[in-house]
């Protein structure tokens, strides 16, 4: 997909923040693109109809043309894995409480 996208004249991407979204941002902003996440929760009040990736594209498009949308900042590598590390933590800690229990 970045060879794809790489072809392209300098754009914005808008995307649904997800589990990749942080990753594709990074690679396509390398290539000076624009990028734009969005929360899902701000997406989901602009589907329409059944959910599918049509729908969603159209969706993703109408909620990052909004003005007023809060887009979700793009986070580093360093950040995700300090993110990556306190959510391995707060489980640890969770499951022993639980045996404690």
């Amino acid at each position: 997909m970045a060879a794809y996208i790489a072809n392209f004249p300098l754009i914005t991407i808008a995307m649904e923040s997800c589990g990749g979204g942080n990753y594709w941002a990074r690679v396509f902003q390398r290539q000076g693109h624009t990028v734009k996440l969005v929360s899902p929760q701000f997406v989901k009040p602009f589907v329409k109809t059944n959910k599918n990736d049509a729908n969603d594209a159209v969706a993703i498009v109408e909620a990052a043309s909004r003005p007023s949308m809060h887009f979700v900042p793009i986070k580093q590598v360093e950040q995700q894995d300090i993110q990556s590390l306190h959510r391995v933590r707060s489980r640890l800690v969770k499951n022993r409480t639980c045996v404690n229990q």
